[in-house]
């Protein structure tokens, strides 16, 4: 390392507006606006689950530093421990985010749950970086991965820019790791061919280490090793090359600062070089390098006002041909905001009411998930949406407890995480293909709508007239209904696009217009999710080796569960107990009834339709809205003596709210004012108009939003009448709420064992909300919890709180 210190000095630098690297700016330009990979974090309300138990997760989505816009749909693959197919689910994605559950079968037998997500964009990409997770099962009759193997210990050696070159003095980084990725302690001997000593060695941390190694001509080396078991090993080094070039770089005062040396003879092509440094596909430096009378030369990158993440340095040679690279992990701590918890009130007695207020200082808009589980089960904290956005997600193969690079900010983390830098590499990018200006080839389009209702009309050879048009009426599960009015095309075929629903819903048509095409003619739906290769098997996963203790601790847990509820089933139920409680509102009724997610927020104007007398007689929605809510004007259609409306008036309620138009959804469906107005108002139940912003708004949703929710369940009237067509079509998987009991109201007696207490994947936060207050009831034997918040804001930045309440 001293010969590195004496050349910081002569920089000889040359920044050349080459013609070349002027392609290569624009093309990484294109990538950055276009072709950004997204990466995918998943927060799950707790680390280990019983069989028979609900996984709740919120899916996180970015694509660089910021939160992805280029998808609509999620998806999520479980797996047994035999890394057989169990389920493959699709939710749909709101604000680079996304909510979801798995329920784990009762007669479940693995002792591994394993988790694949990703995005139909992302598998255009490396899918060796898709989002892979191992869950814990507790189970007392796992069938396999049950019983502990000796263990087999390999050892890896990493030259710092990819290859060692005679007579270059260079770090050679190294990893150990077990058969099932776990870090292994070692330590060792490099010998020459003549058995003596060349240097000695040792894992520094998490089986990681480096050493300065300088190869010479004509030698070959061997490593003589030691496991922390106390078994001796040999193995051969990379072999080193002739003639070449090393990158070497480091971060000092907040700097990247490199040097790139040379073997005495190289090709004319390795004198003329281009250093290039980019993080997030962004050009942050381009320069030109002379080696034609130096061996080596050294130059520095200010860092201290990028974003967080991975620099990379790449070495071309004179044509542009990459040659050598190095990653440094940049940390200016601009990647976090600070949530901040209040315990306003706790009560760890049996089902007692506890209250937390979460306040996010930020004027940004925040989208947070909160659990509140029992503290005393399992908890595994080695990774988090910091490590796992910033880190995990960027790097090829496992990185073993990456939330500890991001547990200070000593010398010490610093160079242990420099060592996962040393031992990952990166190879993202196709630097060929860059340089000469291609652009990505995509398997898959861009995932940029929800379900679309398609379809077909076959006519047997009858003419479709240019004004043709179909009726649907799709009624969901639940009896609620969404209208569509579609034009059919020439070909016969039609399209609804944006369409959210979950589980399977039923659509009743009708052609319109020429009785003799609709007596004659035959309509098909298609799929309307876009389709994923995802029935493939993945690697059987490997045992999860946790704390043993924690193990046990989780499986008593669970066994006492068992034990009460079945001591619970033969007891004798006790004379019923009356509790008086708050009798809840018209509107809480509705909101439990027809809200889900970003929807259930009490920031709006509530209308209970269905009981409104003013409702009585109005032509639509709009014409209910009109005059009710501050500030919103509307432009409505004029209508004639009859009542009815001015055929020659524009039919299209014009809105406008704070300068602009609010969104419209129906039944929690983004929808449209000529969609809204078909809807018969002895239809609607339920209104609600969001004040700005809504965050389940397209965009920023500035303007507010419009919630129309029509009538379900027996209230709805029943659209399957005789000559009315109908087809089943698919929706998203179905989404069911957390229960979180409210024993404010008398309970039915059972015992309550919830292990996860609360769990909440929307709690937003804006300008004027920064305070939200979030309530919650313990179980009969919960001590004390363990609080889990994470999330992200409008600018990308992340967050992660944990806190024990005892």
């Amino acid at each position: 390392m001293q010969e590195w210190k004496l050349f910081l000095f002569f920089i000889g630098l040359s920044f050349a507006p080459a013609l070349q690297a002027q392609k290569l700016d624009s093309t990484l330009a294109i990538y950055r606006s276009d072709f950004q990979t997204e990466k995918v974090h998943l927060h799950f309300d707790k680390t280990a689950y019983n069989k028979g138990e609900t996984v709740w997760f919120k899916a996180y989505i970015v694509a660089g530093e910021n939160l992805s816009d280029y998808s609509r749909n999620f998806f999520v693959d479980w797996y047994n421990d035999l890394g057989q197919l169990i389920k493959h689910t699709v939710h749909p994605i709101f604000e680079s985010s996304a909510r979801g559950q798995f329920d784990i079968p009762n007669n479940y037998k693995g002792g591994i749950l394993h988790v694949k997500a990703y995005t139909r964009w992302m598998l255009n990409f490396d899918t060796a970086l898709l989002y892979h997770k191992d869950i814990q099962i507790t189970n007392t009759n796992t069938s396999s991965n049950t019983n502990a193997k000796a263990a087999t210990v390999s050892l890896k050696f990493f030259p710092e820019s990819g290859d060692l070159i005679n007579g270059i003095n260079s770090t050679l980084a190294f990893m150990a790791t077990n058969q099932n990725g776990q870090p292994v302690a070692v330590k060792g001997a490099i010998v020459n061919s003549a058995n003596q000593l060349v240097d000695s060695f040792a894992s520094v941390h998490d089986g990681m280490g480096s050493l300065n190694f300088e190869p010479l001509a004509n030698e070959q080396y061997a490593c003589n090793w030691m496991d922390e078991y106390g078994t001796s090993h040999s193995n051969s080094l990379p072999i080193a090359k002739a003639i070449g070039l090393v990158i070497s770089a480091k971060l000092v005062n907040k700097k990247a600062v490199f040097a790139v040396s040379r073997s005495a003879e190289v090709a004319s092509n390795l004198k003329s070089l281009h250093v290039v440094a980019t993080m997030n596909q962004q050009l942050l430096y381009n320069a030109s390098i002379n080696l034609n009378n130096k061996k080596i030369i050294a130059g520095e990158i200010l860092v201290q006002e990028i974003p967080t993440g991975i620099l990379e340095l790449t070495v071309f040679d004179a044509s542009w041909i990459p040659v050598a690279e190095r990653i440094l992990f940049v940390n200016n701590n601009q990647h976090q905001f600070f949530p901040e918890l209040t315990m306003v009130t706790t009560r760890l007695t049996k089902r007692a009411k506890n209250t937390m207020e979460l306040f996010v200082p930020d004027t940004a808009l925040s989208n947070l998930s909160v659990s509140v589980t029992d503290a005393s089960l399992l908890a595994d904290s080695s990774t988090n949406i910091i490590a796992q956005l910033l880190l995990s997600s960027e790097l090829k193969g496992s990185i073993y407890k990456p939330a500890y690079y991001f547990s200070n900010e000593s010398d010490s983390v610093a160079a242990h995480l420099d060592l996962v830098m040393l031992t990952h590499g990166w190879r993202r990018y196709k630097w060929d293909e860059i340089i000469q200006g291609k652009l990505p080839k995509l398997t898959y389009p861009m995932d940029s709508d929800y379900v679309q209702i398609k379809g077909k009309v076959f006519t047997a050879g009858q003419a479709i007239r240019s004004t043709q048009t179909i009726t649907l009426v799709m009624q969901a599960k639940d009896s609620s209904k969404q209208y569509f009015q579609l034009p059919v095309k020439r070909d016969g075929s039609f399209n609804q696009r944006g369409i959210i629903f979950f589980d399977t819903a039923r659509i009743f048509y009708q052609l319109n217009g020429d009785k003799s095409l609709h007596e004659n003619a035959s309509t098909s739906f298609q799929y309307g999710l876009p389709l994923v290769p995802y029935a493939q098997a993945v690697k059987s996963p490997t045992k999860i080796l946790m704390d043993s203790i924690l193990l046990k601790r989780n499986s008593l847990f669970y066994a006492g569960i068992e034990k009460v509820k079945k001591s619970m089933d033969s007891a004798v139920v006790l004379k019923e107990v009356t509790v008086e409680s708050k009798i809840k509102s018209a509107i809480d009724i509705l909101d439990e009834k027809y809200t889900t997610g970003l929807f259930n927020n009490k920031n709006s104007y509530s209308f209970d339709v269905a009981n409104d007398d003013r409702a009585h007689g109005q032509i639509d929605v709009f014409h209910y809205l009109q005059n009710l809510i501050p500030g919103m004007t509307m432009s409505l259609p004029t209508l004639g003596t009859n009542g009815a409306e001015d055929a020659n008036s524009n039919n299209v309620a014009g809105l406008n709210w704070r300068d602009g138009t609010p969104d419209i959804f129906l039944n929690e469906m983004p929808s449209d004012a000529g969609a809204v107005q078909a809807i018969q108002m002895s239809d609607v139940a339920y209104i609600k108009v969001f004040r700005p912003p809504f965050m389940a708004a397209s965009g920023s949703g500035a303007s507010g939003a419009i919630a129309i929710y029509t009538l379900k369940g027996a209230e709805a009237k029943n659209y399957n009448v005789k000559g009315l067509n109908s087809a089943i079509i698919s929706g998203y998987t179905a989404y069911k709420e957390f229960y979180s009991p409210d024993y404010t109201v008398a309970q039915p007696k059972y015992q309550d064992s919830r292990a996860t207490l609360y769990w909440n994947p929307y709690v937003l936060t804006d300008k004027k909300n920064k305070t939200v207050k979030l309530e919650f009831f313990n179980n009969d034997i919960t001590s004390k919890f363990r609080i889990i918040i994470e999330g992200v804001n409008a600018f990308g930045k992340l967050a992660h709180i944990e806190k024990i309440v005892e």
